[in-house]
């Protein structure tokens, strides 16, 4: 079975020479294969799949590279769910909701996990391929699935007897949506006559009467979680629940989700494996090619699933969607800091409003990359900033002749154009070097991006862009604020490699904020730790060695983790197991040993 894809946002026919219709060889043979959009109008090409001779050179031609070619087995016929009209993308196969469990879906960003949800929640009826139908009719879906549990779950939803709850991907835009204080949101989806305590679990009680367009990322993220879950549902959708939350946070969240999941359907997107390992009983692995189709995988144990995942080979459907495997390596203690000192910066002070926080003096060598750790609100990117000299220190110092490059948590595009001319302005000739499209444009993805409006950059596209401008620019010093959020698994991985290539091979060094442990384990030679009391007081201190640090981060937060035997990622112990006990009492809080 033969897919021709064209993405059309990133198809752009007035600026080329229609290179796919002029290069193809069944046209050039008088055989429509092909048909080019008249001139002067919006329309965009049609590729016929029937016609296609499956031979790329329409894919290699196009200048924006908007064009994908791809060979399926011809067996996932019958299992196309929905096809996105003609030369769009297609979903293979659907999840089976359950309740009494979490049931997790894992895969690359643009690869079909919203649209399953949109079918799950009722808001979209597949065609199931049939791109001639006018009518959304659930008929041909509930003949398909007949006789499986998924067949039950739907047609409770063509009845319309499935009420569902959806917490969105990007909390940021809901100050868009709604206009008025947390109070007043709540108060309003609040069906179950139980705000107080979801508030009082989430944290949140100290901001009901704050604006929604004031809260920082961390609090727009559980105000929609206490939205989600105050509604009456019988399945619940979260995606991405865990993004601009600290690790304390993360497992609160798990706690009410799994109690959710006792006498309900809920079903997750999550992209920090500790979490989505933690919380999930039962994971769907999907995989494609973002943007052209996806195809979900039979269900696994989620320990099962995220090996299979991280190994990118799956054994029974003997498929590779990934050529290469991700590696964790326990990092031995370094018997002493290479490099000599490129950053210095003395006791630093910072107060405002009520607010105070008061971090060790310390150095940072060339090569080195640290992480910094450590609650919400206990003044991990105040830090930054006096390093990045947007904020000057109550008391303390900064190496004055440090050049820094910063990419903040919260980024706000205002640029009016595309990728390509945002890189270009922000960064000049550094775009073309043979350094610059190696070690962080390659790895990031960002070709398929150039053409694109800024302003039209989904979140982890945006992230992907912003990280690659932070690491272009000349600098002693990057500081990079959460780089992981929105990112999917691959791209937290390459994006965490190149840092660490970009620091290693230049001599730089750079300090990393984020809340993903699997992120921060790979990225980190060592770990500044931040705790004290959230919007009160922080106290930052180190760099420490890797484990060092996170055994003091930890042992603050009363967590563990062990090493997988299998893959050596980090995994949360069970609250209260006997591996937690155990490594309590012997003070290896971060792991034990591979």
């Amino acid at each position: 079975m033969r897919v021709a894809v064209l993405n059309k946002d990133q198809c752009q026919p007035a600026s080329c020479s229609l290179e796919c219709y002029k290069y193809c060889p069944p046209v050039r043979n008088g055989i429509e294969c092909i048909v080019p959009p008249k001139r002067g109008t919006k329309e965009k090409p049609l590729i016929s799949e029937e016609l296609c001779i499956g031979c790329g050179i329409c894919v290699n031609r196009c200048p924006f590279e908007a064009i994908d070619i791809i060979n399926l087995p011809e067996a996932l016929d019958t299992d196309l769910v929905h096809h996105y009209g003609i030369n769009g993308f297609r979903l293979f196969r659907l999840p089976a909701p359950r309740k009494g469990q979490v049931v997790g879906l894992l895969g690359a960003n643009g690869i079909g996990k919203s649209t399953i949800f949109s079918i799950l929640t009722g808001s979209l009826v597949p065609n199931m391929g049939d791109l001639d139908r006018t009518v959304d009719d659930w008929g041909p879906v509930l003949d398909h699935y007949r006789g499986t549990e998924v067949h039950d779950y739907l047609k409770r939803v063509a009845d319309g007897k499935v009420r569902a709850s959806l917490k969105p991907q990007y909390v940021d835009r809901i100050p868009k949506m709604f206009k008025g204080t947390v109070r007043e949101l709540l108060q309003k989806v609040d069906e179950k006559g139980g705000m107080k305590d979801i508030i009082d679990q989430l944290g949140i009680p100290h901001i009901l009467d704050h604006d929604i367009k004031g809260l920082s990322g961390g609090e727009l993220q559980r105000t929609a979680l206490a939205a989600t879950l105050l509604k009456e549902a019988d399945i619940y959708l979260f995606d991405e629940p865990s993004s601009y939350l600290d690790i304390h946070q993360r497992l609160n969240v798990t706690k009410l989700l799994a109690g959710l999941a006792s006498t309900k359907m809920v079903l997750l997107v999550e992209h920090d494996l500790a979490v989505l390992d933690y919380l999930a009983e039962q994971v769907y692995l999907l995989y494609g090619t973002p943007g052209a189709y996806g195809v979900l995988g039979m269900p696994r144990p989620v320990r099962t699933a995220i090996n299979t995942y991280l190994g990118g080979f799956m054994a029974e459907e003997n498929i590779r969607f990934r050529d290469y495997a991700i590696h964790f390596d326990p990092k031995p203690p370094r018997e002493e800091r290479p490099g000599e000192v490129l950053v210095r910066f003395g006791e630093l002070q910072y107060s405002y409003d009520r607010f105070h926080v008061d971090i060790e003096a310390a150095q940072l060598r060339r090569g080195e990359v640290i992480g910094v750790v450590g609650p919400n609100a206990t003044g991990k990117t105040t830090f930054v900033r006096m390093l990045a000299h947007e904020l000057t220190p109550s008391s303390g110092w900064v190496d004055g002749d440090v050049k820094v490059a910063y990419k903040p948590q919260y980024i706000k595009p205002e640029f009016d154009g595309d990728v390509q001319e945002w890189l270009y302005q922000e960064l000049g000739t550094t775009v073309d070097t043979s350094f610059f499209q190696a070690e962080v444009f390659g790895p990031l993805s960002l070709r398929r991006l150039l053409h694109t409006p800024v302003m039209g950059l989904s979140g982890g596209e945006l992230q992907r862009v912003s990280v690659a401008i932070c690491l272009g620019r000349k600098a002693d010093l990057y500081l990079l604020d959460e780089p992981s959020a929105y990112l999917d698994v691959n791209q937290r991985m390459e994006c965490a490699k190149a840092i660490r290539r970009v620091m290693e091979k230049e001599g730089r060094a750079a300090l990393i904020i984020d809340h993903d442990v699997y992120f921060i384990d790979i990225v980190s030679d060592l770990l500044m730790v931040f705790d004290g009391t959230p919007s009160v007081e922080g106290i930052g201190a180190g760099p420490y060695e890797l484990r060092d640090g996170m055994n003091r981060f930890l042992k603050d937060l009363q967590i563990t983790f062990r090493r997988d035997g299998d893959s050596a990622r980090p995994r949360i112990n069970k609250l209260d197991s006997r591996l937690d006990r155990e490594q309590k009492l012997a003070g290896n809080y971060y792991y034990a040993g591979a």
